[in-house]
């Protein structure tokens, strides 16, 4: 069963300021700022959240189709894909323009400072959603705007199942469009900051988007998430973690969980277990896919945490 997985592939660079911003900037002086961080410490990722949640979906044996916009320097990362053995036959690459980016800086306090440079993620549109044989279930992820309401009609015209997923894209869109995109999804899954937004830029309260849908998740950090589908509201514990590394990608593992789930046919309870599960497992390891395990290895620990075995 291919999955669609419709969104960003992006760089994150990210460094480390070894002090605390506010040492270094002056609260009457912000009108003038200039101000330079020393960064000796610096790493670069793999990341996007399309990126992500297809390399969490092939750690399950799941068959993820990435489709994303990408330029001239995406070479290392096609590399990384390759070994990992997912497909890039969507990935369409714009010479003239530089894949998305993220520059990331943090202090010791974990303030964060970032630049993010969409690129060639801005002419997403110039990939369709209708080219894509033998797709089963999709999602809409964080990409450029044209793009996103494009992937959603033609999910919806094709008769494929897609999961919303507005993430930090939702600014880009005003409350008609986000409940156009509601109606045309079987799924919308949020965080808990993100659903307070949807509600309100709609004028639609959480039982009405889950009445829309055949569920709405939401994600709710330790406290696990909640899955609403059906007129009932699964509250879902949280997998625990052995020690908390880097959360950064923890949604993105969670989503592909639930693709996987969706795919499978579980029930929500067990499909909101696996997707808590894919997030703390995620946070054990920095970056976003420097984790690896396989099926049978995931399973295991699905039933140390819960108690029951997979079917």
């Amino acid at each position: 069963m291919a999955a669609l997985i419709c969104g960003s592939l992006a760089y994150d660079t990210i460094m480390v300021f070894p002090d605390q911003f506010k040492n270094h900037i002056l609260p009457d002086k912000v009108h003038i700022l200039n101000v330079s961080f020393l960064v000796p410490r610096m790493r670069r990722e793999f990341g996007g959240c399309a990126g992500n949640i297809a390399y969490n979906l092939k750690l399950l044996g799941g068959d993820p189709i990435p489709m994303a916009t990408v330029g001239a320097d995406f070479g290392p990362y096609r590399e990384w894909f390759q070994e990992q053995g997912i497909t890039l036959d969507r990935v369409k690459v714009i010479d003239e323009l530089f894949t998305p980016q993220a520059f990331i800086t943090t202090d010791l306090d974990n303030n964060q400072i970032t630049a993010f440079h969409p690129g060639a993620m801005m002419r997403s549109y110039e990939n369709h959603v209708r080219d894509v044989p033998g797709v089963t279930i999709g999602i809409v992820s964080p990409d450029g705007y044209e793009g996103m309401l494009q992937n959603a009609s033609e999910f919806a015209e094709a008769g494929i199942p897609f999961i919303f997923d507005p993430g930090q894209a939702m600014p880009l869109f005003n409350g008609e469009e986000l409940r156009h995109f509601i109606e045309q999804a079987q799924y919308v899954t949020v965080n808990d900051y993100e659903s307070n937004l949807l509600q309100e830029r709609t004028g639609w309260s959480e039982q009405e988007i889950a009445g829309k849908v055949k569920a709405y998740i939401t994600t709710r950090g330790p406290q696990g998430a909640e899955i609403h589908a059906d007129g009932i509201t699964h509250r879902i514990p949280p997998a625990h973690e052995r020690r908390v590394t880097d959360p950064t990608g923890c949604g993105d593992a969670f989503r592909a969980g639930l693709i996987f789930g969706i795919e499978k046919g579980y029930d929500w309870m067990t499909i909101g277990r696996m997707s808590n599960l894919m997030g703390a497992l995620k946070v054990e390891h920095p970056g976003t896919q420097n984790q690896r395990f396989d099926h049978d290895e995931f399973s295991q620990q699905f039933r140390q945490q819960f108690g029951y075995a997979l079917a």
